[in-house]
């Protein structure tokens, strides 16, 4: 069965190739994000799949652009987030808020918005958020976003029991992954490497490590999956290969 999938952060890194893998099982997307200019290249690269500007602090551009995508829809992808990586002494409370904002507080509002055309589908409908290895792990300077995506995964489960079993809901936990959000950490190489290291793997993420399974989660093919938060991390949450 396919449909029409919508994909929040759909101009970045992340939501493209997210996008593309959905379209690669036969489902058709609506891209929503900030930048028009980038939105309208990614529609390019999908043979000019629609799309909506909004942000995501802007509950009101959230509901016309998911409206904008259709009554009736098969899933809803929120692959948005933050990496606001500070020490607790020198977060601010517009820091905090604003991870909040964007991480929780707008898959709440998005979820709201889409979930009568959710419900309108004719199959089980399904929704993907997005959390981090950070909350499984304890790192320094992780307090706010760890904070933030703990509550998504909460929101996850919430969702998933509530909504059931008319539509399924389901979250990605990645470690750091290449995108254009993470620029700012990965641009000094010895950095990256050092990163990369730390997992069993031995490298860092890419979006199409990620794709894949967000394509599966928003597909009928894991039909019998919902509530669950999965770790795609290189191994980073569970596994230590030194000393």
């Amino acid at each position: 069965m396919s449909g029409t999938i919508v994909i929040l952060g759909g101009s970045g890194g992340m939501g493209s190739a997210i996008a593309h893998a959905v379209k690669a099982r036969g489902y058709a997307v609506h891209l929503v994000g900030r930048d028009a200019a980038r939105l309208s290249e990614v529609s390019a690269t999908l043979g000019g799949a629609p799309y909506s500007v909004a942000d995501v602090e802007d509950e009101a551009s959230v509901v016309k652009a998911i409206a904008e995508a259709g009554t009736e829809l098969a899933g809803l992808c929120y692959a948005v987030g933050t990496i606001n990586l500070k020490p607790v002494t020198r977060l601010t409370s517009e820091d905090v808020s604003r991870d909040f904002r964007i991480n929780a507080q707008g898959a709440f509002f998005a979820v709201k918005a889409a979930l009568p055309a959710l419900k309108a589908y004719s199959g089980t409908a399904s929704i993907l958020l997005f959390s981090t290895v950070a909350v499984q792990q304890g790192f320094t300077a992780h307090a706010s976003v760890a904070m933030a995506k703990g509550a998504v995964e909460g929101l996850t489960l919430s969702l998933a029991a509530e909504l059931a079993p008319k539509i399924r809901v389901n979250c990605i936990a990645p470690s750091l992954t290449r995108t254009p959000l993470a620029a700012s950490l990965l641009g000094n190489e010895t950095m990256a490497t050092a990163i990369a290291s730390m997992h069993a793997m031995q490298r860092l993420g890419e979006p199409a490590d990620i794709a894949p399974l967000a394509a599966l989660l928003l597909s009928d093919d894991s039909n019998w999956i919902t509530g669950q938060s999965i770790g795609v991390d290189g191994g980073r949450a569970m596994l230590r290969t030194k000393g």
